[in-house]
């Protein structure tokens, strides 16, 4: 991937203090949710906004980001094949998201399911490397990132009973946003490991967040005619939304997260969380553009 080895390229710009996204999320934080922020120069590491970045909240599909350090980790040190066949009817059924449910591809190799996992959040894709890859593997790795706050705990299920961990991962806005700018930089495992994770992310398609403020094709965004760099993950559930990503352009780079938990009551509960992303998104690109 192209980002995978970037190199700094321009000054720093100048500090901004993103008041917009602050009026946001106090907005929300007044409506009683819980939100953690922060965004760091990717150049110089220069953090440019925070907000109780250290606080530790649900991430649901953000959690997927570790499974895949860790499963390309195992692609390269040669403990999983790539093309290892897994087929669907061997894993517990799981409909809350994804494609390959929907596919007449009854078995897929482990390569193509990390696609999945990365693109569309799918859940089943996700599931299927973590049966292969093992949740004390992903702790171990996430131990070793220096990761102390963030966790995957469970796979993905229809329904979680008393005996389930409560959530699919957890995590805080400052190692999320320290894992992806490692990705980019190269820096997160091996420069190998890293150009692939960063590769499988630069295709995901939900760009609704933080993204919607890019003007990038969903469907087609890894190498933008006007110079953006942008890899990220999302993750949704019951009241949470989160992402995690990397913004490049001509003027800067940022890494970033932002994690919400609220009261999912209404619409209007639900759109107010949304638009503090999509206000960060556009103070971002004001930033990097």
């Amino acid at each position: 991937m192209r980002g995978a080895h970037r190199r700094p390229r321009r000054p720093a710009a100048a500090r901004r203090s993103f008041p917009a996204t602050w009026r946001a999320l106090d907005e929300l934080a007044a409506s009683g949710a819980r939100v953690s922020v922060r965004v760091a120069d990717l150049d110089s590491g220069e953090v440019l906004l925070s907000g109780d970045d250290h606080r530790t909240l649900p991430i649901a599909g953000l959690g997927v980001v570790p499974l895949l350090v860790e499963t390309a980790a195992a692609f390269e040190d040669g403990r999983l094949d790539p093309l290892e066949i897994v087929d669907r009817q061997q894993l517990p059924p799981v409909a809350v998201a994804g494609v390959w449910q929907h596919l007449k591809a009854p078995a897929l190799p482990l390569a193509d399911l990390a696609v999945l996992a990365a693109a569309t959040g799918d859940a089943l894709a996700a599931n299927a490397l973590l049966e292969r890859v093992g949740l004390p593997a992903v702790r171990a790795r996430l131990e070793s990132l220096g990761m102390e706050h963030t966790a995957l705990m469970d796979g993905f299920r229809n329904e979680r009973g008393p005996d389930d961990a409560p959530q699919v991962a957890l995590g805080t806005a400052r190692e999320l946003a320290g894992l992806f700018a490692s990705l980019v930089n190269a820096q997160a495992v091996s420069p190998g490991v890293s150009a692939q994770v960063s590769e499988w992310l630069s295709l995901n398609v939900d760009l609704t967040l933080v993204a919607s403020a890019t003007g990038l094709d969903p469907f087609a965004h890894e190498d933008d005619a006007h110079g953006l760099l942008f890899v990220n993950k999302t993750g949704r559930g019951d009241g949470i939304r989160s992402e995690a990503g990397v913004l490049a352009g001509p003027r800067a780079g940022v890494a970033y997260a932002l994690l919400v938990a609220f009261d999912d009551l209404s619409i209007a509960h639900r759109l107010r969380a949304h638009e503090a992303f999509r206000t960060l998104g556009v103070e971002l690109m004001e930033y990097v553009y």
